[in-house]
């Protein structure tokens, strides 16, 4: 459905450290040509397909990154295990805890976590088999 996420950074290498070591977690590849456009940024991408992808760039206005309230990007994983996996690697890296990894209400399948990225940026780890 998507074809692209883009989540704005004020410290940009920390972003980048961080989303390198979950991203990599989950089977994303980091993009040698970066962003491509005129914002400098990292893009990551699933290894041998163009789309989707995900970024961490500074503003292309200039203005400082903010986090987005009732905004949230969600990755899928590929097991429950893998979703506690990268939650807790995200915990140890500076995330902050926006709900330990559990079944959630939204489906008797739906297995998620929840935190915040180091700028604030709220993501979710989920897993549901009929992905």
């Amino acid at each position: 459905m998507f074809s692209h996420v883009h989540i704005g950074a004020r410290d940009l290498e920390r972003l980048v450290v961080f989303y390198d070591a979950l991203l990599a977690k989950l089977g994303l590849i980091q993009m040698p040509e970066g962003n491509g456009g005129a914002a400098k940024g990292v893009g990551w991408r699933c290894p041998n397909r163009r789309w989707p992808q995900f970024y961490v760039q500074y503003p292309i206005n200039a203005l400082p990154a903010t986090c987005g309230n009732g905004v949230q990007v969600s990755f899928l994983a590929a097991s429950e295990d893998q979703v506690r996996e990268v939650w807790a690697l995200a915990i140890e890296m500076g995330g902050a805890d926006e709900g330990e990894p559990a079944l959630r209400e939204y489906a008797s399948d739906f297995y998620a976590a929840y935190c915040r990225d180091p700028e604030g940026n709220k993501l979710c780890f989920v897993y549901a088999p009929d992905h």
